[in-house]
């Protein structure tokens, strides 16, 4: 092709030509063609033209390369740089990115957006199939790149671009570019917002089943994201909502949309992401490199890692003895078997043997004559895995509140809650902790904290019948404020980790010292709304509390996000 390309290989077709992986004999490199093909005497394409006039205004790394733009008799050629590696479109749809991956691969594209809107180039088609993760990004040449600017908009004299036009994909299409308004850089945050919002969801709240349900719902206000990810920070969340305003001057500028992906970077996970050798072999993506050497796993992470499944299975089997024990029920395998069996199992798939397990144990009680009791059981891991979501490995922890309480150490608790990057977790897990602790209390009518509430009544009077149980253990304990710690405790295992930062022994000292107030005033208060004489264990529970927290955020166990210190212009994960 034009006595220079050996065209090798189909890329992809669309309606606006096919692309091909290709071989530049002159430069002796691999590049990608798009071959728009056309009738006798067919003029090149305004398109291709537009398209080779912006690029020729483009030079930033995340932003796919045109090198030529040529034509013969038979069609019109655009020669870019290759990018190997998948379109966004794709891992989604592999489920493949992480919540980090896809903050990420935000700060990216607000950044490639960012150098074109300097240039006075709005993009009018971001969406998934038109971002490219890389598969070896070089030092600084990015992690994701946006392509195909065929569409885009020249803000200055763009004689092909008129106030009518309506161009672009309708599902990620800004309202004021639906209606043929003239566009500005407020259009690719909206985008750009809705690419990043699909991606933590896996949905487009645009799309309908056909195009005119879509048109529909253009200018209409959309479902927060955290309504559908609440595990999300909520910082993030405001910051998507606000981007995806019907209102072009409400929305935030890409500079500000890039810091808000930026400041919860090291509060999103990475679990189920392109950190993981074998997705990343399976997608053509073996070579992707980690962004920073703060980023990058130690030997520290990965035994850490393997230490917390291992808890997490080992809590998991304790739950099972520990139902074994209330209940007297007979079993045919030994309990240390079953210990065994459900510790390996829960640690190897945190989410699936966890769910196993429960649906399993709470069949075992019914099938035993324990229905009341499996009634609790449910009442009690129902929650756990609603509000932890995508966090499997820590679905065993809330086991650890009733067992700290017993030996005089409840509060001690919080700090395992506190623990998590992400404050929707931290207050999840201090929650269904006191759950479990106040759901152990009503079972053995034993004052571990608190007390059962009033009303309940001592495990034999309910244990057989499922009626009963609802009325003697799960009501009094809805009907009364018996519950309202639940909330304290989240509150407080949300801030102990921003009170207690790691980076100063004497501020985490100080930290320790208010958040320890917090939770003698809390506790106290509690119990004078209970009408208990005094919360067990308080004093005890939290100085080792706070010691331990103390030691822990020193030590690195639980370390605070690292501070940003001159990283490329191009995230990679």
């Amino acid at each position: 092709m034009l006595d220079r390309y050996v065209l090798e290989r189909r890329l992809g077709h669309g309606g606006f030509g096919v692309v091909w992986l290709a071989f530049d004999e002159k430069l002796e490199r691999e590049v990608a063609v798009k071959v728009i093909a056309r009738e006798d005497g067919e003029p090149v394409s305004e398109r291709a033209e537009r398209e080779a006039r912006v690029a020729a205004r483009l030079n930033h790394p995340g932003i796919v390369g045109l090198y030529e733009l040529a034509a013969d008799d038979e069609a019109v050629y655009l020669v870019s740089e290759l990018v190997p590696g998948r379109n966004l479109a794709e891992l989604i749809r592999h489920g493949a990115v992480s919540d980090r991956d896809v903050a990420r691969i935000g700060i990216a594209l607000c950044d490639a957006l960012g150098h074109a809107h300097q240039r006075k180039v709005i993009h009018r088609d971001v969406k998934p199939q038109n971002v490219l993760v890389v598969a070896d990004p070089a030092a600084g040449a990015g992690f994701a790149k946006l392509a195909d600017f065929g569409v885009a908009h020249l803000a200055s004299g763009d004689p092909l671009t008129r106030t009518g036009d309506v161009v672009g994909t309708l599902a990620y299409m800004a309202p004021e570019q639906a209606e043929g308004e003239r566009v500005t850089g407020a259009a690719d945050v909206y985008s750009l917002a809705l690419t990043l919002y699909e991606a933590w969801t896996g949905t487009n709240p645009v799309r309908a089943a056909s195009p005119m349900g879509t048109a529909r719902r253009l200018g209409t206000a959309l479902p927060p994201l955290r309504s559908r990810r609440r595990d999300l920070p909520e910082a993030l969340g405001r910051a998507i909502d606000a981007a995806l305003d019907p209102d072009p001057e409400q929305r935030p500028t890409v500079r500000r949309l890039r810091s808000a992906l930026e400041a919860e970077d090291q509060d999103l996970s990475n679990e189920g992401g392109l950190v993981q050798p074998g997705r990343l072999e399976r997608l053509g993506l073996t070579r992707v490199m980690q962004r920073e050497h703060h980023a990058q796993p130690s030997r520290f992470d990965s035994l850490f890692h393997v230490l917390g499944r291992l808890a997490a299975g080992a809590a998991a089997g304790g739950i099972v003895l520990g139902a074994f024990a209330v209940s007297g029920g007979q079993t045919r395998a030994a309990p240390l078997a079953v210990f065994a069996a459900v510790a390996l199992a829960v640690a190897a798939f945190p989410r699936i043997a966890w769910l196993g397990t429960a649906a399993a144990l709470v069949a075992w009680l019914a099938a035993e004559g324990d229905s009341g009791l499996a009634l609790v059981v449910a009442a009690g891991a129902l929650p756990v895995p609603l509000l932890l979501m995508r966090a499997g490995p820590l679905w065993s922890l809330p086991a650890l509140a009733p067992l700290l309480a017993a030996v005089g150490l409840g509060p001690l608790y919080l700090v395992v809650a506190g623990a998590p990057r992400t404050a929707w977790r931290r207050a999840a897990l201090g929650a269904t902790g006191f759950l479990w602790l106040a759901l152990a209390e009503t079972a053995l009518q034993r004052t571990l904290i608190f007390g059962s509430p009033d009303g309940s009544m001592r495990l034999q009077a309910w244990d057989g019948s499922v009626s009963h149980a609802a009325k003697e253990a799960i009501w009094p304990l809805l009907s009364t404020p018996a519950l309202l710690p639940a909330v304290a405790w989240a509150l407080l295992a949300v801030v102990l980790p921003l009170l207690v930062t790691g980076r100063s022994l004497t501020l985490d000292l100080l930290g320790g010292f208010v958040w320890a107030a917090g939770v003698v005033a809390a506790h106290q208060a509690i119990a004078t709304v209970l009408g208990t004489h005094d919360a067990r264990g308080l004093a005890a529970g939290t100085v080792v509390a706070v010691v331990l927290a103390v030691a822990a955020a020193g030590s690195g166990l639980r370390r605070p996000a690292p501070a940003a210190a001159d990283p490329p212009r191009m995230a990679v994960p």
